[in-house]
């Protein structure tokens, strides 16, 4: 259950040869419509698999210097697993979604890892506030053009119990210190307009 990493897809500018010195600001914002974030939770015996809903999300970069700012939001509220006595354990013991409703991830930082002329390779450093605390994130992501639009697809590990919530392992069941996350999306990316 962790915060989207996909937004470090921030820009259509990557995909140009390489930032020249004063390139504009841009700005990648996310198509809740067109996100999927899923996630899985090993356990003994079986998996635990289910889905998160974006809320929203807007990251502004600055391609020469990395720069990053902006957040993407993700409703905890929305997280299902398909079991209606799961699901409710899920969010009163652990997510305690009630109490903390969102998960934020805000961007600082964009690096590009691998560039070519219609996709590349980034990872988008920030920190994630989920459950009441704040710890640093670095979120790998592929980006693909497609014509005025990016596709983003990214997957990463969060060990939740460093946020706090509660570990569910009992005697006979041992649940995972982390649930892998993936998520893909769609955004538009345009320059940051002058004020």
């Amino acid at each position: 259950m962790r915060s989207i990493g996909l937004a470090a897809a921030v820009g259509l500018a990557l995909f140009a040869p390489a930032p020249s010195a004063g390139a504009a600001p841009q700005r990648l914002t996310l198509d809740p419509d067109g996100t999927a974030i899923s996630f899985t939770l090993g356990a003994t015996l079986h998996s635990v698999e289910g889905e998160l809903r974006l809320s929203g999300g807007e990251i502004r970069f600055d391609p020469d210097t990395g720069a990053a700012a902006g957040e993407l939001v993700v409703d905890a509220t929305s997280a299902r697993t398909g079991m209606g006595s799961r699901d409710r354990n899920m969010h009163r013991d652990v997510l305690e979604s009630e109490r903390y409703p969102r998960i934020v991830f805000r961007a600082a930082r964009l690096r590009v890892v691998r560039r070519e002329a219609r996709s590349a390779e980034i990872e988008l450093a920030g920190v994630l506030d989920m459950h009441g605390q704040q710890r640093p994130l670095v979120l790998p992501a592929r980006l693909a053009a497609m014509g005025d639009r990016v596709a983003i697809e990214t997957s990463f590990r969060v060990p939740y119990l460093d946020w706090g919530m509660q570990d569910q392992s009992t005697l006979i069941l041992r649940v995972d210190r982390y649930v892998d996350v993936t998520v893909r999306a769609e955004g538009r990316v345009a320059p940051v307009e002058r004020e």
